[in-house]
């Protein structure tokens, strides 16, 4: 398949970018790592390498009291260790651009130092800001020009300069964080005035032939938040003071309206690029779930961008851009917006990686060469662990047989990809049955292996992946008609009343809560009835595209208890970046969530339980069982006693919490030593 506005070169006068994609700005970590640098010079020279037309960094602050403790770019010193960056990225190709993000967090920067026009705290945020007199605000000017000056000298292609999310520039533009009464506060004009001054003075000072792009947030999903008309007005006062292109971002990191989830559709906010385009006379990018060659293709055909941002995308696949030139789109190893390696890492402080592709920001660590001495190996267990091990190990060169119990490979995915919201895990098993093909392994599905048939198969190595098995809690009555497993469920093999308990919150309990409270097509699926139920007004586009848009959300036409034994908040254990979404979502459909449930028996007057040590009846029609998993070890025992070299990957090596994260990391890193 060809893509010729993907893959169009984009003229900017001074300089070209080779063509329309773009690897996002994303925090990695790596910025503050020991030794960081020649990693991420490696992380970012391997997507040079294939393809992509430019490179955003994450962001990296311009002084001190923004940086959170990490990065900076101040001084010579610091822009002497970006240059292994930028020379390594233009090594891999002289002909991709690499630009730094200059990102001041203001209001949500992790130090009691930190910065903002007013005194206002962010909902997210750690502290209440100190208020920056005029000769502060001119620091910070100063400090984002300097910064550029020094990217310059690194050998960055140009910057972004951040104005959205919640940072710095942004709490200048919105009316509710800018409560200053002076020349940087009060209108319109006013507020605009930090932004304007800092691309001013930067372009005064790196000069015509340095790459400027301003990060614009076009709908910022915050109630009072900037009108159409200020994000029209800003994007032409930037194009006149010398922008070269404008960069849209969608949300503020407090807003309520997911938009890097999963369940968001795919270019779900592009149409909002497309407004602004028409407006301004510099390239646009658009970003945010943009996830496969056609998507971005389709977005540039449309003309609603210029650019095409896919961040997580080039975390999931470095070939992506390659493999897309080349006519491979099959073989792309998609992102599925999970958060779970990357962004639920980045702000919960840990290196980023990614659920699908462990090697992303550890290209100096794992990696995957061919091997000298060919095994013969037998993975038993087509789940997340056993397609990783089985593709890396075939990938190096080792003769691969992948034994599956059931008719598809996939495991506990085939069960994720059947939740509203969660269709994109379809992609990733597409991916590895196309892997398994171009690697020549040996896939015997509908085939249950046994301890003797391995022995006697002549492997040098077996691996297990044989999964779990759910838990059953010891509750009296746990046999009882009403009750069902969520496998059982999930896969739609018993009948669900219309009352109903679901038995563990944790993921699969949301999930299985999100199956039995939908109704209709996926939201995931169709941009307009995301909308309605996020309360998103693409359309008429008020303050920040939400404000006074009420979210339309069917209640559930059941009633859900959904219930833990713990005292935290129900829900507090999932992901950082994606929890909230389900909270709310479920919270909207009308389900009961209890904490500090003891189960005491489950009879045909339904489900009783003490609540605060008083006794209750759940009067339900049905029990879900979500209550944990045990891992399916007896063939690796079996084995493990016949003296055959074995190893335990995945559920059935720790199975406390279903992790497809920690199975795919492990197999891979163990394929990679075989």
């Amino acid at each position: 398949m060809n893509y010729p506005k993907l893959l169009e070169p984009l003229d900017l006068g001074f300089t070209t970018i080779k063509n329309r994609s773009i690897m996002g700005s994303m925090h990695t970590g790596l910025e503050e790592l020991d030794g960081g640098f020649e990693r991420m010079a490696a992380y970012f020279a391997e997507r040079a390498a294939n393809g992509i037309g430019m490179i955003i960094t994450g962001g990296i602050a311009p002084n001190f009291e923004s940086s959170r403790g990490g990065a900076t770019m101040s001084n010579e010193k610091e822009a002497a260790q970006h240059r292994l960056v930028t020379e390594a990225v233009h090594s891999a190709d002289p002909d991709v651009k690499i630009c730094m993000q200059i990102l001041h967090p203001g209001p949500l920067a992790y130090t009691p130092d930190l910065v903002a026009p007013s005194p206002v705290k962010s909902r997210i945020g750690r502290y209440v800001p100190n208020e920056l007199d005029k000769a502060g605000i001119q620091k910070q000017i100063d400090d984002h020009v300097k910064s550029a000056l020094m990217a310059q000298k690194a050998g960055y292609d140009g910057v972004e300069i951040i104005g959205s999310a919640g940072y710095l520039i942004s709490s200048f533009l919105v009316e509710k964080t800018n409560l200053r009464e002076d020349e940087y506060g009060g209108s319109y004009e006013n507020r605009m005035r930090f932004a304007l001054e800092i691309v001013e003075q930067t372009r005064a000072a790196v000069g015509d032939d340095f790459i400027l792009i301003f990060r614009i947030a076009a709908m910022d999903m915050l109630q009072g938040g900037m009108s159409w008309d200020e994000v029209v007005t800003l994007g032409q006062r930037l194009e006149q003071l010398g922008i070269n292109i404008i960069s849209t971002h969608f949300t503020w990191h407090e807003s309520a309206v997911p938009t890097i989830a999963t369940m968001v559709p795919r270019a779900a906010f592009t149409g909002v690029t497309g407004r602004l385009r028409k407006e301004v006379n510099v390239p646009v990018i658009t970003s945010n779930r943009i996830n496969m060659p056609d998507v971005a293709e389709k977005v540039l055909e449309s003309g609603e961008a210029d650019l095409v941002s896919m961040a997580r995308t080039l975390l999931a696949d470095p070939e992506f851009m390659s493999k897309a030139i080349e006519g491979r789109e099959d073989e792309i190893n998609t992102c599925i917006a999970c958060n779970q390696a990357c962004l639920d890492h980045t702000f919960g402080g840990k290196l980023t990686s990614c659920l699908v592709n462990p090697r992303a920001c550890h290209e100096t660590i794992l990696n995957y060469e061919p091997t000298t001495q060919p095994k013969k190996i037998a993975v038993v267990g087509a789940g997340p662990a056993g397609l990783a091990y089985s593709v890396t190990a075939a990938q190096r060169g080792h003769d691969v047989t992948l034994f599956e119990a059931s008719g598809e490979i996939g495991g506990q995915f085939n069960l994720a990809k059947q939740i509203p919201g969660k269709e994109e895990f379809h992609e990733t098993i597409r991916y590895f049955n196309r892997m398994i093909e171009v690697h020549g392994i040996d896939l015997r599905l509908n085939t249950r292996a046994d301890a003797n048939g391995l022995k006697e198969g002549g492997f040098d190595r077996v691996i297990i992946s044989t999964g779990i098995t759910p838990r059953t809690p010891a509750i009296d009555g746990i046999d009882h008609p009403k009750v069902a497993g969520y496998i059982d469920v999930i896969k739609g093999n018993v009948a669900v009343g219309d009352r109903v308990a679901v038995i563990g919150a944790g993921g699969i309990g949301f999930d299985v809560c999100e199956l039995i409270s939908h109704s209709g097509p996926s939201s995931a699926l169709d941009r307009d009835l995301f909308a309605a139920e996020w309360g998103v007004d693409f359309e008429n586009h008020p303050r920040g595209g939400v404000t006074g848009v009420e979210p339309q959300v069917a209640p559930s036409s059941r009633e859900i208890f959904l219930m833990q034994r713990k005292e935290t908040s129900v829900g507090s254990g999932l992901g950082k970046t994606t929890g909230w979404t389900h909270r709310i979502t479920l919270a909207r459909r009308g389900i009961k969530m209890m904490k500090a449930v003891e189960y005491v028996r489950i009879d045909d007057a339904g489900l009783h339980v003490l609540r605060d040590g008083q006794p209750e009846v759940l009067d339900v029609d049905t029990i879900i069982i979500c209550a944990g998993q045990e891992p399916l070890r007896e063939l690796y025992d079996e084995l493990e006693a016949a003296g055959v070299p074995t190893d335990l990957i995945g559920g059935a090596y720790e199975a406390a919490e279903l992790d497809a994260k920690a199975a795919i990391k492990q197999a891979s890193y163990l394929a990679a030593e075989v």
